[in-house]
């Protein structure tokens, strides 16, 4: 399959459509990058307004043709020269990166609370003259 990619588009879960229509949603075929790809292709974003060749399988999908994007060497002439993804490139953040910046990441759960028991008072000795030590 061949065209001029019209839109790179990345939606839920950081999987990236390239979009060969004005409207997707008019349009009979498209490429997809699931983010776990996304390593192995290189920085797709840079297919955006660029004639490409794809080879792959085509499927059926939602009333569509399209073909899963895994390796650049489904890719064809200039398009198959795309640089690899930037190092800070976050899939989840869909496209936003930060190169150099680094923050702890967030516990999954935030950790119980420890009850205390309530402090037993206690009494001091008396001796056999009556009087307290």
């Amino acid at each position: 399959m061949s065209g001029k990619v019209l839109h790179v588009k990345t939606g839920k879960a950081g999987v990236t459509y390239l979009d060969f229509c004005e409207d997707y949603r008019l349009c009979s075929f498209t490429v997809v990058v699931f983010a776990q790809n996304l390593k192995d292709v290189g920085d797709v974003r840079q297919l955006q307004g660029k004639d490409i060749e794809v080879h792959g399988q085509i499927k059926q999908y939602d009333g569509r043709a399209e073909i899963i994007l895994e390796q650049v060497k489904q890719l064809r002439g200039e398009a198959a020269r795309i640089p690899p993804l930037p190092k800070g490139y976050d899939v989840e953040q869909k496209g936003r990166y930060s190169a150099g910046k680094f923050s702890r990441p967030s516990s999954a759960r935030k950790p119980a609370k420890q009850r205390q028991t309530a402090p037993v008072e206690t009494e001091e000795p008396v001796d056999a003259t009556g009087s307290e030590r």
